[in-house]
């Protein structure tokens, strides 16, 4: 018989053949459906933490919105009431300034990069930064690059964004970044984007390809350019005060589930980038593959911009990874 209800990070007390064992159930929410490999990958570190603790631990998860925005999510976690949950990297420059980085067009050379940089002492030390905002960055989940898609205009240089309305996130430095390309950054919700995009709001957007095939975006822009302009990686974090409850074992067997987690979410992630890719090309969307170097020039004055900053500092260190 299960007594006790589930909170946070708070014990669920099993009572069985006259003896009592102690559950902790961790309480995740996040905004993603539950076909997105983020969800899938959250599924099965749930399996391998009840495998890891002998069943004494387990993740009990809320897709899709259920529990609120991801910046209500953040809040429940700052206060203990949530146990867990994901985030891009994007918005949260707003609680951990070098978290800009990630917004910066040009940074990461390519996904191995990208990945050499997370698994390194950098990457590692922006996820424990994040407990000055009362939570603990516990990995990377991939959502790979982001590129630019358009309702009418094919976008094949820098030129080409002159005066458009591009649909940014609520970021100061993503709205820097395409006003640098000549564009007109405007931050509109992703709920709201479908909408936006069809009634010309915004002429544009940029995420990564399985985003804009799930979202169906692909039915009212038919231009896709692959010009990989930011790696921003979603964050799996726990909230501090949760995390401080548990034991050392405890926080050892949710690291582990973590990472194999991670490691089995990139596999299901690059699966659903060709997918994705394929998916819109049969539908009609004409998907271009630019040369960068002209975008990456353009950029080049915003990079500039951070120097003699703690983030201009993290972009040098960034650089200097082969």
């Amino acid at each position: 018989m299960l007594k006790g209800t589930v909170l946070g990070a708070t014990a669920v007390v099993v009572a069985s053949c006259g003896f009592q064992d102690e559950q902790v159930a961790l309480k995740l929410a996040h905004t993603l459906d539950q076909q997105h490999s983020v969800h899938r990958a959250m599924v099965y570190m749930d399996k391998r933490l009840r495998d890891l603790s002998d069943n004494s631990m387990r993740i009990d998860i809320y897709s899709g919105g259920q529990l609120g925005s991801e910046r209500e999510l953040i809040e429940l976690l700052q206060i203990g009431s949530l146990a867990m949950t994901k985030v891009s990297a994007s918005p949260m420059e707003g609680f951990v300034p070098e978290m800009k980085v990630f917004n910066l067009p040009y940074v990461f050379r390519d996904s191995d990069h990208f990945w050499k940089v997370l698994q390194s002492p950098i990457g590692k030390d922006l996820l424990l930064a994040c407990e000055r905002a009362k939570l603990r960055g516990l990995g990377y989940l991939d959502a790979g690059s982001r590129s630019f898609y358009m309702n009418d205009v094919p976008v094949h240089t820098p030129a080409d964004l002159t005066g458009q309305k591009i649909r940014v996130q609520n970021s100061q430095t993503a709205i820097k970044m395409v006003n640098t390309l000549g564009g007109a950054a405007t931050p509109v919700s992703w709920g709201e984007l479908y909408t936006a995009l069809q009634q010309g709001v915004v002429s544009g957007a940029e995420n990564n390809p399985p985003s804009f095939y799930l979202s169906k975006h692909y039915e009212v822009s038919r231009y896709y350019t692959l010009d990989e302009h930011t790696y921003v990686p979603d964050l799996l974090l726990i909230s501090t005060e949760v995390w401080s409850k548990l034991s050392a074992q405890q926080q050892g067997w949710l690291s582990q589930a973590v990472d194999e987690a991670v490691t089995y979410q990139r596999a299901l992630w690059q699966t659903s980038t060709e997918e994705s890719l394929a998916a819109v090309k049969a539908a009609g969307v004409e998907v271009i593959y630019p040369d960068k170097q002209p975008f990456i020039d353009a950029v080049k004055p915003l990079h500039d911009s951070y120097q003699g900053t703690s983030v201009g500092e993290l972009l040098d260190k960034i650089k200097a990874i082969n």
